[in-house]
């Protein structure tokens, strides 16, 4: 007899041990329950429900009073397949009168040794189910329950911190073993260690929804309408929690558009904010219109300036290692330049078919310093595939990224005429990897070109003289275009953009004009020299000339060249302002 309380002290020791471990190995709210359930039967249970109030499966702390008493199954074991019970994901409501509701209402474990005497149900009402202060039997319910052989129960909620989580039932159907006071100890303490690690999923699952609604805000949200590429994008969180990757695509002056991927190293509320941060930072120094390879060096000082300021602060997340590929496109010239700091990868195809992977050199991680960003320029016609991806959508579990990359070249050849959505999803069916290693981020670009007609540009001399001819050719080429109602706002801004450039500028001057979505201005001149927007006084006789420009265009602004400069304006196409 003393050696039998022995193993049977052994084993209860034994099953509380396992439950210390395996029960806490999962930080998610399912996986936790499903946990207890695996530990519990058959070596405490037969059947076991675990039931979490709503408020817990959403991140949120449950706030008494706890009625009516409806929690949502949420992990069920033992049941016979055959004659269900109990069903994972249906919500419950208990009568005041149950075990279940006794349980929770004192805090403590309630034991039913003899499940012949209650006329309750003790497995409660599921849903559809009556609305509160609605009469409701159960007697059905009870002789389906005793009909499967269950003869005790013992039920236990799941408190922490004196916070009810929801509860958990442990039913027998063994001849001859009901639960004892020796069992309503072991489910008390099975159920506290439950609780602690339901607890932490909770937060957890919090926390995770915090991160995924602010990344999901700091995305972009829609991709703007433009002339220089059909673009689609897909976004595929990390496993368990949201990282760092992200992509943009963001219209440029004269019928350009620059793409970006990029990402920041780590997962959480930290990385997801910090790629926010350098996201935006992109985007204003896209404002500056300049080359990828500089605005690159832009965002690397401007990391190593943030990461100088957070020293004081070790437990911040850093920038430095973050990474970024930034291509503009001109649907003018075909031209495609690109520039990137670390590794993440592009790949092209041609309207042939053929798949090339751009030998773009690999700089260093933004705010590594070292060697400068170099720039490489690709001539594209039209109806090519330009593929941005971070390096998510080739590594993961049993993919190494060089077996990711053989596949992306063979998806990308075999289907050369899917357009930019058909793409990804593509990708996202034959590359990805079953566990990525990492978030991804894809941009899938085609490329369009401004068709020749749609385009005229002309040389402007340099003499004043020559403002009036001009504008009077400009206007001609508009009503050709069938753009009669711009042409007062276009000789507006065309007077104004080559005026100003004859008299602030030098040699050589050229005008071109662009028909897309809107009709674009650019005057180029040979000087550095930026203009200034300015309120003239009633006295002066000038300087209102971009005042104008600024007023009648949509947006206006320079970029510089190689060469000069370029003064651009925008405006519709009916000359709305």
């Amino acid at each position: 007899m003393l050696s039998d309380r022995a193993e049977q002290a052994g084993e209860r020791l034994k099953l509380l041990s396992d439950a210390g471990v395996r029960i806490s190995s999962s930080l998610e709210l399912t996986g936790t329950a499903e946990k207890l359930v695996d530990v519990a039967v058959p070596r405490f249970a037969d059947i076991v429900s675990v039931e979490l109030l709503e408020p817990v499966l959403r991140g949120e702390e449950p706030e008494p009073p706890y009625e009516p008493l409806a929690p949502h199954r949420t992990a069920v074991g033992g049941d016979p397949p055959d004659g269900l019970v109990f069903r994972v994901g249906e919500r419950v409501v208990y009568a005041p009168s149950t075990p279940q509701s006794r349980a929770v209402k004192a805090g403590a474990a309630v034991l039913l040794a003899d499940l012949t005497g209650p006329a309750e149900s003790p497995i409660g009402h599921s849903a559809p189910y009556q609305a509160p202060g609605q009469s409701a039997t159960y007697s059905a319910e009870t002789r389906r329950l005793l009909d499967h052989g269950v003869h005790s129960l013992i039920t236990v909620p799941l408190r922490f911190r004196g916070v009810t989580l929801g509860l958990a039932t442990f039913w027998r159907t063994r001849p001859g073993e009901p639960f004892d006071e020796a069992d309503l100890a072991i489910a008390g303490e099975l159920a506290v260690r439950t609780a602690v690690c339901v607890d932490n999923a909770r937060r957890y699952a919090r926390e995770h929804t915090m991160v995924t609604t602010l990344q999901r805000t700091l995305l972009p949200s829609g991709l703007p309408d433009q002339d220089a590429v059909r673009v689609a994008s897909r976004y595929l969180p990390a496993q368990g929690e949201a990282g760092g990757s992200w992509f943009d695509v963001i219209p440029l002056p004269g019928a350009r558009v620059a793409l970006v991927v990029g990402k920041v190293a780590g997962q959480g509320l930290h990385t997801a904010a910090t790629m926010g941060r350098l996201r935006t930072a992109v985007q204003n120094f896209s404002a500056l219109d300049v080359p990828p390879d500089e605005l690159l060096s832009h965002l690397d000082e401007l990391v190593t300036r943030l990461d100088l300021e957070r020293e004081a602060d070790s437990d911040d997340v850093r920038i430095t290692g973050a990474t970024c590929l930034y291509a503009i496109h001109d649907s003018v010239s075909g031209h495609c330049a690109m520039a990137r700091a670390g590794d993440p990868g592009i790949a092209v195809t041609h309207p042939d078919g053929t798949v090339d992977i751009p030998a773009v050199p690999i700089g260093p991680a933004l705010g590594m310093g070292g060697e400068p960003f170099e720039a490489v320029g690709l001539s594209l016609p039209a109806a090519s595939r330009l593929v941005l991806y971070t390096n998510g959508l080739l590594e993961g579990e049993g993919q190494a990224a060089d077996t990711g990359l053989d596949l992306l070249r063979r998806t990308l050849a075999a289907e050369p005429d899917l357009g930019p959505d058909e793409t990804c999803r593509s990708l996202f069916d034959t590359v990805l990897p079953a566990h990525p290693s990492d978030d991804v981020a894809l941009l899938v670009a085609r490329t369009r070109l401004l068709a020749p007609e749609n385009v005229a540009e002309w040389d402007v001399p340099f003499d004043l003289a020559a403002v009036a001819p001009l504008r009077a050719t400009c206007t001609r080429k508009l009503r050709a275009w069938g753009l009669e109602d711009a042409a007062y706002t276009a000789e507006l801004i065309i007077s104004e953009l080559i005026t100003n450039a004859l008299r602030y500028g030098s040699p050589p001057v050229r005008i071109r004009l662009l028909r897309g979505r809107s009709l674009i201005f650019e005057v180029s001149d040979g000087s550095s020299t930026a203009p200034h927007l300015r309120r003239a006084a009633i006295t002066d006789e000038g300087g209102r000339g971009l005042f104008l420009v600024a007023q009648f265009a949509q947006r206006w602004g320079t970029r510089y060249t190689p060469h000069g400069k370029v003064i651009w304006a925008e405006a519709a196409l009916d000359g709305a302002l």
